[in-house]
């Protein structure tokens, strides 16, 4: 066992905007054992670190690195807007590669460009799925947008975003059979004026609201990019109180490329302790 595993495990704790993330660099092929029910139990709240999700960044023969993206629930997710502008600024910060950077993803490769504490990222070319997909929820019609910006949203538009009740009508449609069986988020948007909205977002993985969303407040963008006519850029105030910055170029309809921008923050570093994690710490061992 090594010193660090006597310790435990070395992580870091970063914050994009509202959505908390554990960071750990398994750039030396030394965190391949990491599983999803050791995620879970490490993402706990209360119990453990607690977060929205886990990144592991490891070594990539063709980019800067590749990242294994883990929500809180233990499973995959292909992409995490959020999470990767927080991966970005911690692969900056450890030397693991430059201000500008492209990394692998199961949605494909992303770039990433990191200034301080801001951090852009370029997603993956949007795929609109839907533009007006009618669901009955309880004896109540929902008209909703249905894109792909890494990760399937739902997006539906509201006149009052603070007494929506979205984790209620969110968790219907996350797990309505028209979306089975991979599920999809649900995000509600309330459009302020031409250049600003307001975006809450239920997170499919973490099974709850989240306090922002990367892939949300982009997928959020563009449906009112497409419904109203707003211009790019947009600014996304999440729940969190936090803005992000989405822009994209091309037509309506065939957004690319499309970015996110926003602030990344170092939260704290430590170990990972076998004591935080009750009935699997043979892990260290």
């Amino acid at each position: 066992m090594s010193q660090n595993q006597k310790k435990g495990i070395p992580f870091t704790k970063m914050s994009g905007s509202g959505n908390d993330f554990i960071l750990m660099d398994g750039t030396d092929d030394s965190l391949l054992w990491v599983d999803s029910p050791w995620v879970k139990a490490v993402c706990q709240r209360a119990l453990s670190v607690g977060a929205d999700g886990l990144i592991i960044l490891e070594r990539d023969e063709t980019y800067d690195f590749a990242w294994r993206f883990f929500n809180s629930d233990g499973s995959i997710a292909e992409m995490c807007g959020n999470g990767g502008r927080c991966a970005a600024r911690f692969a900056y910060e450890k030397g693991i590669a430059g201000p500008a950077m492209t990394f692998s993803t199961l949605a494909g490769p992303i770039h990433a460009e990191v200034s301080g504490r801001q951090v852009k990222v370029q997603l993956t070319k949007p795929k609109l799925l839907e533009d007006a997909l009618h669901i009955e929820i309880e004896g109540r019609n929902y008209t909703l947008f249905f894109v792909n910006t890494g990760v399937p949203h739902i997006v539906l538009e509201v006149e009052d975003i603070t007494s929506f009740p979205l984790v209620e009508v969110g968790r219907k449609i996350r797990y309505h059979e028209r979306f089975a069986p991979a599920g999809t988020n649900v995000n509600v948007v309330q459009v302020n004026d031409d250049q600003t909205l307001s975006v809450r977002t239920y997170e499919r993985g973490v099974e709850d609201e989240t306090l922002a969303c990367g892939t949300g407040s982009v997928a959020s963008a563009l449906m009112v990019s497409m419904r109203r006519g707003i211009k790019s850029p947009v600014s996304v105030h999440a729940a969190s109180g936090e803005v992000l910055t989405v822009s994209w170029e091309g037509e309506v309809g065939i957004w690319d490329p499309v970015f996110l921008e926003g602030e990344v923050r170092f939260v704290y570093e430590g170990w990972i302790l076998p004591e935080a994690l009750p009935g699997i710490a043979e892990k260290f061992i």
